[in-house]
């Protein structure tokens, strides 16, 4: 068996890229860009009317009791208007362009206004109530990086710059494989010594949140079966999760199949708990992660190695979030323990309360907790107020 660092370091070293793709603007949200999107103009492009109002040149504002005609109006989408009389104004919108020959906008609540004309109420600054152009960004200015995670308000800026697409990260093509003849569909009535299938339910609306379609399969313990299968997901999909017939058990198949088939075990079993009996190993263009059948061995395995290696796969800066624990935790065993957990930010610092659970197969505990505090391996007890690494099942900011 090999340490929790150690099978990190393996699986995070054969991350790789899978090229990009063209999507369309409103399909975009949560995916990585694969380009630097550039300002394709000044921003604003302009000298941009800020307030509704009078725009007038500031040099002629000496007399507070000084009346401005109003010479003409300028609407927003309108070409620029050229004020031809400096001792007059033109009425401006929000929105609108600043007209030649001015350099500063009184709103209508400074201003009395008699039928074509108007008076300053105001204290008035030079410049005031215009956005310059190119104050924002000039024009080639780099407005959003490749890398960068598209969220819904950065529609606003490629909708700005004329992206009605958008290049992006290609994400893997992921196949989820449950194996063993004690799985049924959801939908069936198990017999006594049958289950349900839930983990690969899990995986599948897991990558969803994550912007990824996985699809489903499902093999029962016959090794012909189990190799044939494995064969046609080989040559289709880049990456497979599988779940269950990995350990020690007589009809764990799945480890030697996938050895026959020219995929490289890099490692089979971690000093973790839960999740033991991890198998991962890869070919030059097919990943494989397969967690052991237990679901909190296999949520545990897929967020502690399989979302890092997504994300440094795609392209997206993945963040360890670190958390204070609450309360002393002992843990005996010279394992890593992946304690679940519920957080809670308090005075900036995320706290986590441990929660014992059930053991590896009871599902229903770690729905009501955040994810997993992982506990190195080399010490029995964790005080109150050290700080280690957290796995969540979610995004934190949510």
């Amino acid at each position: 068996m090999i340490s929790v660092s150690e099978a990190y370091d393996i699986v995070l070293s054969t991350a790789q890229q899978f090229g990009s793709e063209t999507v369309p603007l409103q399909d975009s949200i949560g995916r990585i860009l694969a380009e630097d999107i550039m300002a394709d103009r000044p921003f604003p492009p302009f000298d941009r009317v800020t307030m509704d109002g009078v725009a007038i040149r500031f040099d002629s504002f000496d007399d507070p009791d000084q009346a401005y005609i109003i010479e003409s109006v300028a609407p927003a989408g309108s070409i620029q208007r050229v004020l031809h009389d400096p001792m007059k104004c033109i009425e401006v919108m929000t929105g609108s362009v600043l007209p030649k020959g001015t350099d500063t906008v009184i709103r209508y609540e400074d201003l009395i206004i008699h039928d074509k004309s108007c008076k300053i109420q105001s204290i008035v600054r030079k410049g005031q109530n215009v956005h310059a152009m190119g104050t924002d960004h000039p024009v080639d200015d780099i407005l959003l990086s490749s890398g960068h995670q598209i969220k819904a308000i950065d529609i606003n800026i490629l909708a700005t710059v004329g992206k009605s697409s958008v290049k992006v990260t290609k994400a893997p093509s992921i196949a989820i494989l449950s194996s063993g003849d004690e799985l049924v569909p959801v939908v069936s009535n198990p017999l006594p010594y049958q289950i349900r299938m839930s983990n690969v339910h899990m995986l599948k609306s897991r990558l969803k949140e994550l912007g990824i379609v996985g699809d489903h399969f499902h093999i029962n313990d016959d090794q012909a079966e189990i190799k044939d299968t494995l064969m046609e997901l080989i040559a289709k999909y880049d990456v497979l999760l599988l779940s269950g017939g990995v350990s020690k058990g007589k009809y764990d198949f799945i480890p030697h199949a996938l050895t026959s088939l020219g995929v490289e075990c890099l490692f089979h079993r971690v000093l973790q708990r839960p999740g033991k009996p991890l198998w991962f190993g890869k070919n030059k263009d097919f990943t494989v992660f397969a967690f052991p059948g237990n679901p909190v061995s296999t949520l545990s395995c897929f967020h502690k190695y399989f979302v890092p290696w997504l994300s440094a796969s795609i392209g997206q800066k993945y963040i360890i979030p670190k958390v204070v624990l609450r309360y002393d935790v002992e843990f005996k065993p010279d394992l890593t323990f992946f304690a679940q957990a519920q957080v809670e930010f308090e005075d900036g610092k995320l706290f986590a309360d441990i929660s014992k659970g059930n053991g590896s197969g009871d599902m229903i505990h770690p729905a009501m907790m955040d994810g997993f505090v992982e506990l190195p391996q080399g010490k029995s007890v964790y005080k109150s107020g050290e700080v280690y690494s957290f796995i969540p099942f979610y995004s934190l900011l949510k």
